[in-house]
C-alpha cells in the first residue's frame, strides 16, 4: 500500500517521504516540514491516531493537513481521529486519483 501511495503521489509531482511505522514517522516529522501528512490507521508500534496527536503537539505540525488511511469505516474511529487532529480521512481501497484529489485540495494546489 505504501508502494501505491508513494508512486501515486510521485507521478503527481509531490516529493514523498516515507516511514515504515507510527515511530519512524514521527522521528521522521521532527526533523523536516511537511506540506501534508498521510497515514494508516493500523501501523505497529504506534497507531495512526496516536501518530496524530503527537504529530500536532510539535509547533510545525498545528496546521498541516494530516489525512488517514484506513479500511475502517466506523463513526467512532472518524470520530476519534478527527479528535485527534485528523484534516481528513481516505477508506481503503481508493483510487490513486481521489488520492491525488485529496491533495491538491488539502495543499492548496
Amino acid at each position: 500500500m505504501r508502494q501505491m501511495v508513494k508512486l501515486t503521489l510521485a507521478a503527481a509531482g509531490y516529493d514523498v517521504i516515507e516511514a515504515c511505522d507510527g515511530n519512524q514517522g514521527l522521528a521522521t516529522a521532527r526533523g523536516r516540514a511537511v506540506d501534508m501528512v498521510l497515514t494508516d490507521l493500523n501501523m505497529p508500534g504506534m497507531d495512526g491516531v496516536s501518530l496524530i496527536r503527537e504529530l500536532r503537539k510539535l509547533p510545525t505540525y498545528t496546521g498541516i493537513p494530516i489525512i488517514l488511511l484506513t479500511t475502517e469505516s466506523d463513526a467512532i474511529r472518524k470520530q476519534e481521529a478527527k479528535s485527534a487532529g485528523a484534516t481528513g480521512w481516505i477508506t481503503k481501497p481508493f483510487q490513486p486519483e481521489q488520492l491525488v484529489s485529496v491533495a491538491k485540495k488539502v495543499i492548496g494546489q
